[in-house]
């Protein structure tokens, strides 16, 4: 069956240097990266034993000078991006790159939620209509596992994403003085968790390792940053939170 509306179908790497990106995250993660673009853009797909996880686009000169820079950002199914958009702006949030149509992929846009957090919308053009997007797989090696959201007003962002893409909040964790995380429910599937941080609102994606001291030596070798050391998580898992080198911000979790 098809993705429904509101869950992830795609990530993708904003990075100015593809060629590192490839060697940087063929380290962390063993994923194998496309070594040259194969359209007239240069987007270039990573691929896991368990299948795709994403791509890598290529900021341009005047991407960066348009103020784009390097960045993960997940795609959000919907089922009219138009009326999401709409949607969007008369909530307060900001539209990056209108809807627009790429022959044979889908129709998709940039956008911001009213707190500032991008991520795109799309409507993908499958072959098969009964394709699914696997981007998104808890506990199979390489692949995206968790989503999450830090933003300046986690009350508004729930409201915003329960409209939007139909999600439940209702399992909570406390966290003491910085509040609940609430946990992303999208019909059955735990897809990630809110939390209120006083740090630009971005979405935050991690992806599963088999061992998270390894990630984070990796990561060192590379030439990025770890910003949380191997930490462990409810449920039994461990978790780091990085920077590669040009800046994008990435986790890897290990078990749970």
């Amino acid at each position: 069956m098809p993705n429904p509306a509101g869950s992830f179908i795609w990530y993708e790497l904003m990075t100015p240097d593809p060629q590192a990106a490839k060697a940087f995250y063929e380290r962390v993660f063993a994923w194998t990266i496309e070594a040259e673009a194969s359209g007239a853009i240069d987007y270039r797909m990573i691929a896991t034993p368990g299948g795709h996880v994403g791509g890598v686009l290529t900021l341009t000169p005047e991407m960066i000078a348009g103020g784009a820079g390097a960045a993960w950002v997940g795609y959000l199914n919907v089922d009219d991006v138009d009326a999401a958009v709409g949607t969007i702006a008369a909530a307060g949030g900001r539209t990056l790159m209108p809807a627009h149509d790429m022959p044979g992929v889908g129709r998709f846009a940039l956008v911001t939620d009213p707190q500032g957090a991008v991520f795109y919308l799309m409507r993908p053009t499958p072959a098969d209509p009964n394709d699914t997007s696997s981007v998104f797989a808890p506990g199979t090696l390489g692949q995206v596992a968790w989503n999450e959201l830090s933003t300046s007003d986690q009350a508004a962002a729930l409201d915003f994403y329960g409209r939007l893409f139909g999600w439940t909040f209702d399992e909570r964790l406390n966290m003491g003085p910085t509040g609940d995380y609430a946990f992303i429910d999208h019909q059955g599937t735990v897809l990630g968790g809110v939390m209120q941080q006083e740090v630009p609102p971005a979405w935050l994606f991690y992806t599963q390792v088999a061992d998270v001291d390894a990630a984070a030596a990796a990561v060192g070798a590379g030439g990025g940053t770890v910003i949380l050391e191997p930490t462990p998580v409810p449920g039994g898992g461990r978790v780091i939170v990085a920077r590669d080198p040009p800046g994008a911000m990435f986790g890897a979790v290990q078990g749970a």
